[in-house]
């Protein structure tokens, strides 16, 4: 691209990366946004040709229809890895990019810190500490030589399967192409989950929200799980069936679950999640850490110097596939 770009920065915060933009690249043509309902007014008036966005205020209002309409980009560059905020777009007309991959560390962090909360019974040796008891026969439940198995083998389902071989785990996972892959000991397509579920001793869920996930994790599926099983859930809110999901938690039907990840977020006050004692609650910040910002408007900068330079973009997004 030989004229400078027009450029739409989308997010609550957004001075920041406007300042490293103009730093790298001092000749884009850059608007910064910190509202949904501002862009229906700014992107007929701007005409932007690429929009960065963070879905800082979640899926609710999302502006799609003036960045699907005749004056808007050409390219969106998504400041996280879900994109179901965007349903669906055509894709001669524009491209999607996502920053899959910027946060999976951390997320993995959350997976395994999840994990040992419940096998250690962290919350057991707190109430043991503040009534004064000593439990001599306490007992701790290991990881090793345990079953995980990871259901979407992305950038995070990847990074908690290399964790999960240091802590000599089996690991089983799914994925849309069952090929072979490292730090994984069996990889499964998606239609093999019914006969996976009952292997699992921890269940971690890291698959985007698409028609062929929604509710995939549901009654059915809790009732094949180990009643000792552990769920962990850091993929989008609706992949996992929350009325079963607390049916299963209240009854017995598995353990434990980690929950960073609702249909509705915030969680409503009077959701019956809040109740539960066998739960972890996380305000679907498992992926955001000191620095991710910055982290995920580096990739988009780089993948501007490509689209200037008519390279391929990283991290196209198949509005088929989710990711």
């Amino acid at each position: 691209m030989t004229t400078p770009p027009r450029v739409i920065v989308l997010d609550s915060d957004p001075a920041p990366m406007m300042q490293s933009l103009a730093q790298a690249m001092p000749d884009v043509i850059a608007e910064a946004c910190d509202s949904y309902e501002a862009m229906h007014d700014l992107v007929p008036a701007f005409k932007p040709d690429v929009v960065y966005s963070v879905t800082f205020a979640g899926r609710a209002g999302y502006p799609c229809a003036p960045l699907y309409g005749p004056d808007g980009p050409a390219w969106i560059s998504v400041g996280g890895s879900g994109v179901d905020h965007l349903e669906t777009w055509d894709t001669d007309k524009l491209s999607v990019t996502n920053s899959a991959g910027v946060a999976s560390s951390m997320m993995a962090e959350y997976v395994f810190g999840s994990l040992l909360h419940f096998t250690l019974d962290i919350d057991g040796l707190a109430a043991d500490r503040a009534a004064r008891h000593w439990e001599a026969g306490r007992l701790m439940r290991p990881l090793q030589g345990k079953t995980m198995l990871i259901v979407g083998l992305g950038h995070t389902g990847q990074a908690v399967a290399k964790r999960a071989k240091a802590f000599d785990m089996h690991v089983i996972g799914t994925r849309a192409r069952p090929l072979p892959m490292q730090d994984v000991d069996e990889v499964h397509a998606s239609g093999d989950l019914d006969q996976l579920w009952k292997r699992a001793d921890f269940v971690v869920i890291s698959v985007p929200l698409l028609p062929s996930t929604r509710a995939m994790v549901d009654a059915r599926a809790f009732a094949a799980m180990k009643p000792s099983a552990i769920l962990v859930d850091v993929s989008r809110g609706g992949v996992v069936d929350s009325d079963a999901l607390v049916n299963a938690l209240r009854a017995g039907a598995i353990a434990h679950a980690a929950l960073d990840v609702f249909p509705t977020e915030p969680l409503p006050e009077d959701s019956p999640v809040w109740a539960l004692e066998n739960v972890i609650i996380s305000p679907h910040c498992s992926a955001v850490f000191e620095g991710w910002a910055a982290r995920s408007f580096d990739m988009f900068l780089d993948n501007l110097r490509r689209w200037r330079a008519g390279e391929p973009l990283h991290n196209i997004v198949d509005p088929a596939r989710g990711y």
